[in-house]
């Protein structure tokens, strides 16, 4: 059975406990937070001993696990059984235990697995299919940006505070999300500040603005996502948030140039009569890119496309040390002239748009 992280709560009130157990994701406070549910749940049922297992390396004792499996607790106590995998990947002795555990499961013993995300092929492996159909696998699903206000707005109702209604309650909801998107963890540090600071009730902005620190993580795919949206203000304010955490400008000059290279083999492709897949798959474009592509290539013509690449490539010498007369000398600059050059292409191949809009320039 596959869950969630969300379900979790109803599942156990529901079907009540399992004996097994596998949490896997990268946001770490929804690990935390499912991991910790699972163990009250268990201290309540009677796992009052606990043993963790930690697999790192190549040389791990996987005979002990197995064998902690099948003995009973300290004095006879029911045993929580904890078994942490921080690479996802147990190797072959690791996976024909695993199978082996989900195979000989114990009632006295409950069994809790962590691992970090884990890919297709992973969630195919022989081991992760025999814990699955033995227990619940929980999936720790990242709390993307448009999701973000809500679940903000969700978690103060759990503490008894809310935001007006209305604009102002969503300009409070989009302010707290821009400042803490990409760091749940701090999120959940400012919510419980928030709980400290004013009691249950209605919040204002004023009270957010003043509380709610500026802790937000971004990271490159973000910005290409927000640039290929045509998303102007939060493709700025992800690339200063990047260059502000040290960001390598390289890394991100690549990305930008690896999306303006990509709608140029698309092109390429579509022009010489092939179908928007077959462009598609030889450009090596997939999920949301994917989408956003198709959007956008039918209205981006030779021109435009060509201008691009030309900016791509001296931004790219720019951040070598080369000297353009019409290019900003500063790399971040030249990075930010380079975003708002793709933002002023792919607004005006937006379907729909209307009146070209007046572009988008950097002054330097």
């Amino acid at each position: 059975m596959q869950l969630r992280a969300d379900q979790l709560a109803p599942h156990l009130q529901r079907q009540g406990l399992k004996g097994l157990y596998l949490i896997h994701g990268d946001e770490p406070l929804l690990a935390q937070e499912a991991g910790d549910l699972l163990r009250a749940a268990g201290r309540q049922a009677g796992y009052t001993d606990r043993q963790v297992f930690t697999v790192s390396g190549a040389h791990f004792d996987w005979s002990s696990l197995l064998g902690a499996a099948q003995s009973m607790g300290l004095f006879g106590d029911r045993l929580l059984m904890e078994i942490r995998i921080p690479s996802g990947k147990p190797g072959k002795e690791g996976g024909a235990a695993l199978q082996a555990l989900a195979e000989r499961l114990d009632a006295e013993v409950l069994v809790l697995l962590h691992l970090p995300r884990l890919d297709r092929q992973q969630q195919q492996s022989a081991w992760f299919t025999a814990l699955e159909r033995a227990g619940v696998a929980v999936r720790v699903d990242p709390v993307e940006r448009h999701q973000l206000p809500a679940w903000i707005a969700q978690r103060l109702a759990a503490q008894g505070q809310r935001l007006p209604a209305g604009e102002e309650g969503q300009h409070a909801l989009a302010f707290f999300a821009d400042r803490v998107e990409g760091h749940l963890l701090a999120a959940h540090q400012e919510l419980q500040k928030l709980a400290l600071l004013h009691p249950a009730g209605e919040l204002s902005f004023a009270q957010i603005e003043a509380a709610v620190l500026n802790v937000a993580r971004y990271s490159v795919p973000q910005l290409s996502a927000a640039v290929l949206a045509g998303a102007a203000g939060r493709a700025l304010r992800v690339l200063d948030g990047l260059l502000a955490e040290g960001e390598a400008p390289v890394l991100i000059h690549w990305t930008l140039a690896e999306d303006v290279r990509a709608l140029k083999r698309c092109a390429d492709v579509l022009a010489a009569g092939q179908p928007m897949p077959v462009a598609l798959r030889e450009a090596r474009v997939w999920g949301e890119r994917e989408r956003a592509f198709e959007r956008l290539l039918p209205a981006l013509d030779e021109h435009r496309l060509q201008g691009l690449l030309r900016a791509a490539s001296q931004c790219d010498g720019s951040l070598k040390g080369l000297r353009f007369p019409d290019w900003p000398q500063d790399p971040h600059d030249g990075l930010r002239r380079l975003v708002l050059m793709m933002l002023d292409a792919v607004t005006l191949a937006r379907p729909g748009r209307g009146p070209a809009p007046t572009p988008l320039t950097l002054q330097v």
